[in-house]
């Protein structure tokens, strides 16, 4: 029994791996376009922007919360810079990077401040009332316009690429930028006594009360984080498009973030989920978006298929749910 236990657990985890190499193969033989190096690269290119959402998003997942308000955070951030520029003359690449971090944690802060100071009875209300907010301020500041002609310190995160040659468009900064992001959060959440307390506060949040620990500062530093994230995630946007764009905030970062993360294990009651794992998720998400659109699908049928992805990530948390309670009931026998 032990033996059946421990394979089924290996086989959860390896679930999502073992779906990104079969989305693979079924895209390669769908298309001979779909396995170039240069598409690759796009691939890795288009991923940076949901990864970095996603770290911050798992986290918040991890201690049962949830923030809707990623992607609106991450654009007011990209516009804040845009303001800075158009309406106070800064030019000053680190003043205007400054600028959009702290205008991403801020909103993160105020996040957590909402759902511990208020006692609103579920972080789905505030972060989604604060994503309008958010939509709302990102037209305000820019008045409506989109902003241009940052400079190159600015939008090198997100347009870089190193080792390229004539062939090969280079491995894109941001990605790389994405893995040291990724492996940092896997140190923090595995071996510090502050990432082991926040698994505790989305398990058991009665219990870690109880133990000392001032859960209410724990959610705000989480909430503070996955807003830098945020920040970090509109330089690339900016980066990439060249442009603080206030319209994109209603562009679904929020979902796809959540859809990673739950595909990736963790889930929405909390103290589960790994850096990696939520890594392959974000994977998964962008080689969809990129098998779709090499099959010259259309926009709407692209939204249909990522909206039964967002649906399908749902059922894999409650079955994978229902699975591990009858797993520790199986082994109490």
């Amino acid at each position: 029994m032990t033996n059946k236990l421990e394979i089924k657990d290996i086989l959860g985890k390896l679930g999502p791996l073992l779906a990104l190499i079969a989305l693979g193969i079924v895209l390669t033989i769908s298309n001979t376009n779909f396995l170039v190096i240069n598409n690759i690269m796009n691939i890795l290119r288009q991923t940076a922007v949901n990864g970095l959402i996603s770290a911050g998003m798992l986290v918040v997942l991890i201690t049962a919360g949830i923030d809707l308000s990623v992607g609106a955070n991450a654009i007011l951030c990209a516009c804040m810079m845009g303001m800075m520029m158009e309406k106070f003359n800064v030019s000053n690449p680190i003043i205007l990077i400054l600028g959009c971090l702290l205008t991403g944690m801020a909103v993160g802060c105020i996040n957590g401040l909402l759902l511990t100071k208020l006692r609103l009875p579920h972080p789905f209300v505030s972060t989604l009332g604060m994503k309008n907010v958010l939509c709302g301020l990102a037209l305000l500041v820019v008045a409506t316009k989109t902003v241009g002609n940052f400079p190159s310190a600015v939008t090198w995160l997100g347009s870089s690429n190193i080792f390229q040659s004539t062939n090969f468009a280079g491995i894109p900064v941001c990605f790389l930028v994405l893995l040291v992001f990724f492996i940092g959060f896997h140190l923090f959440l595995n071996k510090t006594a502050f990432g082991r307390t926040i698994y505790c506060v989305g398990g058991n949040p009665e219990a870690t009360r109880l133990s000392g620990i001032n859960t209410d500062h724990v959610l705000i530093i989480v909430y503070s984080l996955s807003g830098f994230m945020c920040a970090i995630a509109g330089l690339v946007i900016v980066g990439r498009s060249g442009v603080a764009n206030p319209s994109s905030a209603i562009t679904p970062y929020d979902t796809d973030a959540i859809a990673a993360c739950i595909i990736g294990g963790a889930s929405f009651s909390g103290g589960k989920g790994t850096v990696w794992g939520t890594l392959i998720g974000v994977l998964i998400i962008s080689t969809i978006r990129n098998g779709l659109t090499l099959l010259n699908a259309a926009s709407d049928i692209q939204y249909v298929v990522i909206g039964l992805v967002i649906i399908v990530s749902a059922f894999i948390d409650v079955t994978r749910s229902l699975m591990e309670t009858k797993t520790r009931r199986l082994a109490a026998k």
